[in-house]
Parts: structure tokens; sequence; C-alpha cells
């Protein structure tokens, strides 16, 4: 699956993982979060975020 990482801050979501203290669970594709999600590291929203090369 493929990972994204912020633009700000460089926290990488990686959906193998998932945010579980954000309530998003382990398996969850980026695409599917929630746009309400934030970044847990500095709390910029989705559209923060792209694609890891």
């Amino acid at each position: 699956m493929q990972k994204y990482v912020c633009k700000v801050c460089n926290y990488v979501y990686d959906p193998a993982k998932g945010d579980p203290e954000g309530g998003i669970a382990p398996g969850t594709k980026f695409e599917d979060i929630p746009d309400g999600w934030a970044c847990p590291e500095c709390g910029v929203g989705k559209d923060e975020f792209e694609p890891v090369a």
C-alpha cells in the first residue's frame, strides 16, 4: 500500500500501521481516511500530504 508524507513535518502515514491514536485502524488506505483527520505530528489536514515516491 502507498505511503504518504506530510509536506509540513515529514510525518509518514503508513497504511500498514494506520494511526490508532487518531482512530485510523491498521490497513486503512490513505484515500479511505476521513477528511477531518489531521497529521498526528503537526495537525495539518490530509491536503498537506503527498505520496512517497
